[in-house]
């Protein structure tokens, strides 16, 4: 009686490791732009791709077929091939745990957040201003440049300028978070006057007296 019920134990393991009682089924989903004409699925613990499982002829985009292996293996390894030739594959699929596998974005899942833009750097201070000529005569010449800078630079009325009195002009300096200037005039006559470390992120326009 005792080997009767061994051997009756026994059967029934034996029917739970069958292919009908298996988990391992799933829908094979198609969502390429092209037919999937060859498929193979094979436990992942063996090399062998085994035959083609599309009986009934190739899976059209957006198309799917159900699957049943023949084994009972839950980790399976899953080959299609294209109409084109080209092949794709997925590896190691735990098939007892999930109902479709699917080629192609699934579109099924979330789409994941976009990431955050990048923070936004600080602008500079911007030096810039205007100049106002209010010294009661012209100014032939006009020198101003960033207290980090070693020299003058250029005359800013240019050759053949003069900036009359009660006049003004636009003074464009470089953001480099310098807000000081150093102003230089030349006066019709050569006389030379000059102004140093002035503030100018803070002002729109400076008058010269």
């Amino acid at each position: 009686m005792r080997i009767l019920a061994a051997l009756a134990v026994l059967a029934g393991l034996l029917a739970g490791t069958s292919p009908a009682a298996a988990q391992n089924r799933f829908w094979l989903q198609n969502n390429t732009g092209q037919a999937i004409v060859a498929a193979n699925v094979s436990p992942s613990r063996v090399q062998d791709w085994g035959p083609n499982i599309l009986s009934r002829g190739p899976v059209g985009p957006g198309m799917q077929v159900w699957v049943e292996p023949t084994f009972a293996d839950c980790y399976l390894d899953i080959r299609v091939r294209f109409a084109d030739g080209t092949e794709d594959g997925h590896l190691g699929v735990h098939a007892c745990t999930l109902t479709r596998i699917v080629f192609g974005p699934d579109v099924s899942a979330p789409t994941p957040a976009p990431a955050p833009p990048p923070p936004r750097q600080a602008e500079a201070p911007n030096p810039s201003f205007t100049f106002v000529n209010r010294t009661g005569e012209p100014i032939r010449e006009i020198y101003v440049s960033l207290t980090s800078e070693r020299n003058w630079g250029r005359d800013r009325l240019g050759a053949r300028q003069i900036l009359p009195s009660g006049a003004a002009m636009p003074i464009t300096l470089p953001r480099t978070g310098v807000c000081t200037a150093d102003m230089r005039i030349v006066f019709m006559d050569g006389r030379i006057m000059e102004q140093r470390n002035v503030e100018t992120c803070s002002i729109r326009e400076y008058v010269w007296r």
